[in-house]
């Protein structure tokens, strides 16, 4: 029996009906309907069967039976293209998230003490600065003259003794000295004792970064199988779908071990 398509959407598999329990006095029957069809788009929600052809319409399966009859039955599609969409969205949140997580732990390094001297360490800083938290390195330009210091030199001067304050607020074990002008920053050595303490801490932040980079994997999963209890994913696709998520993941668990690695070598150095 030839076959003919009204839609363009393309189904790439043939359809077949079988009458499994035809009512010759009634003339009615309700039809088995198998069909593997590997993609069809978000407009082929249900499928028409007509006598001779296909087409694709809202909701009813004609199909004309051995008696010359027309009998109905229903045949849902999974919308591939809406599918899609929700797979690829979950795959790109978590691979943001996963993103996000590693500047954070970034970010958490670059706020420990070195050895040297450098700008970052001041990037978690915030001032209070009329009325409002704000980042240190948005209000003032921060350089490093030397190895060994840091200077601080405000847009706003009127800002010199709130910078002040929250620098002596933080914990970052520095002494500002406030010449009206500018803010000076002396980075004194660090002990090897101190050294081993923040190289721990830098250890735990690695820690955290790593189980929220698991907790982002846990919820992609759970996504997943929810699309599954609803019939849209396969148990199979799922497993699939689990496999590469867990590659990305272990991507970023070793991009976070690599940074940890970094910042220990820095500060163990002498």
């Amino acid at each position: 029996m030839a076959i003919s398509f009204s839609s363009a959407v393309s189904i790439q598999s043939l359809l077949s009906v079988r009458d499994s329990s035809y009512n010759k006095s009634t003339g009615k029957c309700i039809p088995t309907i198998t069909a593997k069809v590997p993609s069809l788009s978000a407009s082929s929600n249900y499928v028409k069967f007509q006598e001779g052809s296909i087409k694709f319409c809202c909701k009813a399966a004609v199909v004309a039976g051995e008696s010359g009859k027309k009998r109905t039955g229903v045949w849902k599609c999974a919308a591939g293209d809406d599918i899609e969409a929700e797979k690829a969205a979950i795959k790109t949140d978590a691979k943001n998230r996963m993103e996000k997580t590693l500047e954070t732990v970034q970010e958490n390094f670059n706020g420990f003490r070195t050895g040297r001297a450098s700008p970052t360490m001041l990037d978690r800083l915030e001032v209070e600065y009329y009325g409002s938290p704000v980042s240190l390195k948005s209000i003032a330009q921060i350089t490093t003259p030397d190895g060994s210091s840091l200077l601080i030199q405000p847009y706003d001067k009127s800002s010199l003794k709130i910078i002040e304050k929250a620098i002596v607020g933080s914990n970052l074990d520095l002494s500002p000295n406030n010449d009206g002008e500018v803010i000076r920053l002396t980075v004194p050595q660090l002990t090897a004792e101190r050294r081993k303490e923040l190289a721990k801490l830098a250890a735990k932040q690695a820690e955290e970064g790593k189980v929220a980079i698991r907790n982002i994997r846990r919820d992609a999963i759970k996504s997943y199988e929810k699309l599954e209890k609803e019939k849209k994913l396969s148990e199979d696709i799922v497993k699939d779908l689990s496999g590469d998520l867990q590659k990305v993941t272990d991507e970023y668990m070793k991009k976070i071990e690599a940074l940890f690695k970094l910042k220990e070598k820095e500060m163990l150095k002498v």
